[in-house]
């Protein structure tokens, strides 16, 4: 049997899914990993065999242009971003090559993206067994908890139901535009689906999320198939990166990163190299990305090291504080390191990953638009001095390393899909009935949403 793996084609996601992909290759499994031509660097480091997708709609280079419209953007301006250029067009691509792809490849079954919506409908229609795995934030609709693209708090009560489903109500609202092509799809190919409910095309054999359970808020995703499992990086298969060790000094670092996408956003670059001017026992090390060039951060002083791209889980290994986008892979990451945070959540899921570093105590959470020098030295000295955040950092590295979250996951890949090695057969699929497919989700409640 030969599984594929599909993610958004974007670091953030393809970390985490080509180590799961590596892992279950490492058991003797048959994978291959399916993206657009610009990945086949990306894919071919981590050592899997790679089988590009959508080269008419996206030849190579178009993901570059796309990469660095969205580091210039912020807030619902680059969320509306992703889910117009990265998520519609990229999903309708995917809908009219897809299929030959997979035949031709030889893929007998799938793992996707939660975070690229609606592809499931090709498998479902090819009858073809497929799981979910949620590389960035789960997104829950169910209104348990805050929607991921909201910074709001864990609480419970109805007052707070309500707010958490008009937060599920704006964020459909936001990805109609998807919603439109899938339903499109779902009509030329005879699927019919329940769209007043959002979970209704959930993978009715495994919902995987590498967010700890001891990071994530109170309330689960309450849905059968929905299982934690934990980080997935094992620190090997990433591209090398040409990093000067030698300019290390062995002063405690300070490592900051905007992440791969939003790294474009210069003034918070500048903000940090004007707070480290204070810090003369502290090293700050800045990886700005591949759209800023580190000239246009003007003169920084001695303990400040800028750089396009790091190491990082090698740099956070080392490190004292993270100064973090709030991307889940970086945070996990920071996690598995002990490492305490100082979280600017820009966009996208950050906002929620923010909202639980803030509720597990283990980083301080500002908003970028106040991210002047001056509040980044007082939250620097906040992290830096209150051992609260190291004790709650260590907890949850210790519940990490506990968890294997990797293992984790190739377990469930395995019992739920009955992935043995060597096996030539597909698991047997879920219940049909006629084209509908009767998945294991629940309805989102009694709350009527316009779509």
């Amino acid at each position: 049997m030969r599984i594929g793996f599909l993610s958004l084609p974007v670091p953030g996601h393809l970390n985490p899914m080509t180590a799961l992909a590596r892992k279950l290759q490492s058991r003797g499994h048959d994978v291959v990993f399916l993206s657009l031509a610009d990945v086949a660097p990306f894919v071919e480091a981590a050592g899997l065999p790679f089988v590009s997708v959508s080269e008419t709609a996206y030849p190579a280079g178009s993901l570059g242009k796309l990469v660095r419209r969205l580091s210039e953007l912020s807030g619902e301006e680059a969320l509306r971003f992703t889910v117009n250029s990265m998520m519609k067009g990229y999903t309708a691509s995917l809908f009219e090559s897809l299929p030959d792809t997979l035949s031709r490849a030889g893929v007998d079954g799938l793992v996707l993206d939660q975070y690229q919506p609606y592809v499931e409908l090709i498998p479902m229609h090819l009858r073809m067994p497929f799981v979910h795995v949620s590389n960035a934030l789960h997104v829950d609709y169910t209104g348990r908890t805050p929607i991921c693209f909201a910074d709001w708090p864990y609480e419970t009560g109805v007052d707070v139901l309500a707010r958490n489903m008009e937060g599920v109500r704006r964020a459909r609202i936001l990805l109609e535009p998807v919603t439109a092509t899938a339903q499109a799809y779902a009509k030329k190919v005879g699927l019919s689906v329940d769209w007043n409910n959002p979970h209704s095309t959930l993978s009715p054999f495994a919902w995987i999320t590498q967010c700890p359970k001891e990071f994530d808020f109170g309330s689960a995703p309450d849905f059968p198939q929905f299982q934690y499992a934990g980080p997935f990086h094992d620190g090997r298969g990433r591209m090398d990166f040409d990093f000067p060790w030698q300019k290390l000094t062995g002063k405690p670092i300070v490592y900051a990163s905007m992440g791969t996408l939003q790294n474009g956003l210069t003034d918070i670059f500048r903000s940090i190299t004007q707070a480290a001017i204070g810090f003369k026992e502290l090293q700050f090390v800045l990886a700005v990305g591949g759209q800023l060039d580190p000239k246009q951060l003007g003169d920084v002083s001695a303990n400040v090291l800028v750089v396009n791209q790091a190491p990082q889980i090698e740099i956070l290994k080392r490190s004292s504080l993270c100064i973090t986008h709030a991307g889940l892979n970086t945070v996990l990451e920071s996690l598995s390191s002990g490492v305490p945070m100082l979280a600017l959540p820009i966009t996208n899921d950050q906002p929620g990953v923010a909202a639980r570093i803030a509720n597990k105590k283990v980083g301080v959470v500002i908003s970028p638009d106040q991210a002047t020098p001056e509040n980044f030295v007082t939250a620097i000295k906040q992290v830096l001095g209150d051992s609260t955040f190291w004790d709650n950092v260590r907890r949850v590295q210790k519940a990490i390393r506990s968890a294997e979250g990797l293992s984790v996951a190739a377990d469930i890949l395995e019992e739920h899909l009955n992935w043995k090695r060597g096996s030539k057969g597909r698991p047997k699929p879920p219940p049909m009935h006629g084209n509908i497919l009767i998945c294991c989700s629940q309805p989102v409640g009694d709350l009527a949403i316009d779509l």
